[in-house]
């Protein structure tokens, strides 16, 4: 059997709880010899070094659509305390420094999100659409990546993307952070806008990029296991010489994992526990 925590017993000490998580995370940051952008500029830096649009909504997951056009409503509140924010040599990107008081004036919305291993909804929840795409945007940039966390699970099928599989970051403020360095002499930008069905996000820099960067995937399998059928997959990255199309240096970041809880279209070969696909 296992341990008992104290907030089985008392769940009204549950909020106590996360307020007390929250305080040293943040005080934990405060300590960490860390310096973390914050400031905004001005003017848009001259050069983009990587562009992506995703879709705002997915039908796919089963609830009601207002919690997408919720979700919506969130991503604005945060995506406004990033737009323009450069992150300078030297210098760490958080992701909950920059989003912490993004309600502070106007409070979020109730929208999903996967608390506890299951996915309800919640205030301030799809944020996560919004940090997926910052680490998207980052893989193709030198920024150094120093903390990300792969969703354990995925609760439906993923919208159109340019982006191969495994390269989400999910975040949970007091918990789960995405945080990347900068260890370049150069400045680097967030970039963020909206359409009515869409978000774009890019990377600028304050230099011409000398290398084109290229994310993929290798090495996927899908395999049955006790608790489900889990989905692994190699990302790699390839940097390439702009001028001649040359792969200069290729290898493996990681290999992502999580649980799949939707059903897998019928010619997806699932394999038994233990065996490896290569795709």
């Amino acid at each position: 059997m296992g341990r008992i925590r104290v907030t089985q017993i008392f769940p009204w000490l549950l909020p106590l709880r996360r307020r007390q998580r929250v305080f040293c995370f943040y005080e934990k940051m405060r300590r960490d010899g860390n310096r973390y952008a914050k400031a905004k500029l001005d003017r848009a830096l001259p050069y983009e070094v990587f562009s992506s649009t995703c879709p705002l909504y997915n039908a796919e997951t089963g609830f009601d659509m207002r919690y997408q056009q919720n979700k919506v409503f969130n991503l604005k509140l945060a995506a406004a305390r990033l737009e323009g924010v450069a992150i300078g040599p030297g210098e760490t990107f958080s992701f909950w420094q920059l989003v912490r008081h993004a309600d502070s004036v106007t409070p979020y919305k109730s929208a999903l999100t996967e608390l506890d291993g299951r996915l309800q909804t919640a205030r301030g929840g799809g944020l996560c659409q919004l940090s997926n795409l910052l680490f998207w945007l980052f893989l193709h940039t030198p920024l150094t990546i120093v903390e990300r966390h792969g969703h354990a699970k995925k609760d439906f099928p993923e919208p159109p993307s340019d982006a191969p599989l495994g390269v989400d970051a999910t975040v949970y403020e007091g918990w789960l952070d995405l945080k990347v360095r900068n260890e370049t002499a150069h400045a680097y930008q967030i970039a963020l806008s909206f359409s009515a069905a869409e978000i774009t996000g890019s990377v600028r820099c304050d230099a011409a990029p000398e290398v084109e960067i290229r994310v993929r995937n290798e090495n996927l399998s899908y395999c049955q296991r006790k608790d489900g059928i889990w989905e692994e997959v190699d990302v790699v990255r390839d940097c390439i010489e702009r001028e001649t199309g040359k792969v200069l240096v290729s290898r493996v970041l990681y290999r992502n994992r999580c649980r799949i809880g939707y059903p897998l279209p019928d010619d997806v070969p699932v394999l038994p526990d233990g065996r490896r696909s290569h795709a």
